[in-house]
C-alpha cells in the first residue's frame, strides 16, 4: 500500500505507553480480534501515564500488544473474572476488549475509552484443577514434588503445607 494512502487516527499523535482506543481501532482494522490473555497484572506506584505520575493496576498480556491501564471499571471485571480482588493473582485470563464511545470524562463530558467485554473469551486456555486432600495419596505414592505437582494441578499456598504436614506424618 502506497504510504500517501494510508489514513491516521487523530489519537495516533498522543502516543502512548498503555493501550488505547485507537490502538484497538488500529487492530480491528488489521483484522484482528480483540480477544487477549492477560498474564499478569501489576498495582504499580508512580506510574507515568498519559504524561503524568499515578498509582494504577496495570495489566501486562502474553500477546504482543501494549498494556491496559485498568480503570476502575475494568478493575472490576478482571476481579469477576478472577474470583479475586488480589491482583497478584490475576493472571492467564482471557478478555475481550472493546471501544466504548460512551466513557465518562473527568471533564463531565463522553469521550472513547478502552472496556473490557463482561463476557470471557474462549482462548483455548485451560484451567487446571485444584490440588486438593483427595490427592494427598496419589501425590505421596508418586514421591512428588511441588514443581510436578503445579504441572498439572493449581496448587494453593495452603494446600501445599497441609499437603507437607501429611506427606511427612502418614503411613501408608
Amino acid at each position: 500500500m502506497n504510504n500517501q494512502n494510508k489514513k491516521h487516527h487523530y489519537r495516533n499523535v498522543f502516543k502512548s505507553d498503555h493501550l488505547g482506543s485507537a490502538d484497538l481501532e488500529d487492530l480491528i482494522e488489521q483484522g484482528y480480534k480483540l480477544a487477549f490473555t492477560i498474564k499478569e497484572v501489576r498495582q504499580e506506584i508512580g506510574a507515568k501515564v498519559a504524561g503524568k505520575k499515578m498509582d494504577a493496576n496495570i495489566a501486562y498480556f502474553i500477546e504482543p500488544i501494549k498494556p491496559l491501564v485498568l480503570n476502575a471499571t475494568n478493575s472490576k471485571q478482571v476481579k469477576l473474572f478472577a474470583g479475586t480482588p488480589f491482583v497478584e493473582d490475576w493472571k492467564n485470563i482471557a478478555v475481550e476488549l472493546y471501544v466504548d464511545e460512551n466513557v465518562r470524562a473527568i471533564t463531565g463530558g463522553t469521550t472513547q475509552g478502552v472496556r473490557i467485554k463482561p463476557v470471557q473469551p474462549n482462548l483455548g486456555v485451560v484451567k487446571k484443577p485444584i490440588f486438593t486432600q483427595s490427592n494427598f495419596e496419589k501425590a505421596k505414592k508418586a514421591n512428588a514434588t511441588k514443581e510436578q505437582i503445579e504441572t498439572i494441578y493449581e496448587l494453593p499456598n495452603d494446600t501445599w503445607l497441609t499437603y507437607e504436614i501429611y506427606a511427612s506424618t502418614s503411613t501408608t
